[in-house]
């Protein structure tokens, strides 16, 4: 199979080759979408276009015959509808077009919002398309974008490029400040992005009147990746309800501003149960090194998990470890609902957590991990160590998506 750069390339070109359904590619703001999407296009139909707007607006039929697609049976046509997400009936007009010219044209879709779709009643999109969630750069699409063994999807150790490295911890893996490694287009770059998130994004996505108080939420939240949300302390600094919090956290999500990562309890004795973790979707803008290290391998840990699980190697997910008698364990993932690696983030300290130990007899898990971000590359299969084990986070991150 041909490779390319970027991971998600070759997982779009496999689906087109394998599959019927529609590709969903949803992702944040400048993660790349719109570079992929184009590639493959053989029509494009961008709905921020005012003509194209008007177009989707008359129906699948209009669309249909504008490209000429009414005319064809079948063709290695690609039909590009970026941004769909902003249509308020998106759903609708899609899955109408599908069944009209679903033997016409292949049909990919991307959002900047989450593009969830639920089975309701008619409107059910079941059977209709495969999701996929595009993430900035990784350690381990930078030293190989090819797609995972289906049978052995933790890959080999690559050792990346030391200014590959600094670059992706100091400029983020969003794709522009990545490549352009320059702090003042950095802070620039930054800046328009969430000024358009929090403004424009929001508007479109909510219709919500309450504008002023998620952007002051958006705020606090900036400095609060890696820590517990009590929901109760947060709602107090804004004069709001817990359940509005909640409801505007969700829409933060959405957009992906950031993300959280729920409690595993699962006999675990004294367990917290219901207080969620909270991270940034981009690391660059953290001055605390602690905090941006385990945001770090947060994200690369995410996108892991949503990866494989989007290419169906089974039910992967991202939670975290903590009791009342405060023990903790960053990160434990989970593969088809049981727990399969833990992972402790440490800028530098090599004194190996006594809490890996206890939760990985607790949980079962086949590996614990202390992830030592300033430990230099090590050329050893991480995932070959079952007791607890120092391992340095250019050898294992290298390992994951």
């Amino acid at each position: 199979m041909k490779t390319s750069f970027r991971l998600y390339e070759n997982i779009v070109r496999e689906h087109l080759g394998a599959y019927r359904q529609m590709i969903f590619l949803s992702g944040p703001r400048q993660v790349g979408k719109t570079t992929l999407a184009r590639i493959f296009a053989s029509d494009y139909l961008n709905w921020e276009e005012k003509d194209t707007r008007r177009l989707i607006l008359k129906g699948a039929r209009a669309v249909g015959q504008a490209l000429g697609l009414d005319e064809t049976r079948k063709s290695n046509k690609i039909l590009v509808f970026d941004e769909i997400h902003r249509y308020s009936k998106w759903k609708t007009f899609l899955k109408g077009f599908f069944d009209i010219y679903e033997n016409s044209v292949k049909v990919f879709a991307t959002g900047s919002a989450r593009m969830d779709v639920y089975k309701r009643g008619g409107d059910s999109m079941m059977g209709r398309y495969f999701p996929y969630r595009v993430h900035p750069f990784s350690v381990a699409e930078l030293v190989d974008a090819s797609l995972p063994d289906e049978n052995a999807i933790i890959r080999k150790p690559r050792e990346i490029k030391e200014s590959e490295w600094n670059a992706l911890w100091e400029f983020g893996g969003f794709p522009e400040p990545f490549f352009n490694r320059q702090k003042r287009f950095l802070r620039k770059w930054r800046s328009l992005r969430t000024e358009q998130l929090l403004t424009q994004d929001i508007r479109d996505l909510t219709k919500s009147l309450e504008l002023d108080q998620i952007e002051i939420l958006a705020s606090i939240l900036a400095n609060r990746s890696g820590e517990q949300l009590v929901m109760a302390s947060i709602a107090n600094e804004l004069t709001a309800s817990e359940p509005t919090v909640k409801k505007w956290i969700a829409v933060l999500k959405s957009l992906y501003y950031g993300f959280t990562v729920q409690p595993y309890f699962k006999n675990i004795e004294k367990s917290i149960r219901k207080t969620p973790k909270w991270y940034l979707r981009d690391w660059s803008g953290l001055d605390d090194p602690g905090k941006r290290a385990e945001t770090f391998v947060a994200c690369h840990l995410l996108k892991a998990v949503e990866c494989w699980t989007d290419l169906g190697f089974g039910d992967f997910d991202l939670l975290y470890l903590r009791d009342r008698n405060k023990r903790e364990v960053d990160f434990v993932v989970t593969r088809d609902k049981k727990p399969w690696f833990l992972v402790e983030v440490k800028k530098s300290d090599e004194r190996i957590s006594e809490n890996l130990a206890y939760f990985q007899a607790a949980t079962g898990a086949e590996h614990a991990f202390q992830v030592v971000l300033e430990r230099d590359y090590e050329n050893m299969d991480c995932f070959k160590c079952d007791a607890p084990t120092v391992v340095s986070a250019k050898t294992f991150l290298s390992q994951l998506a």
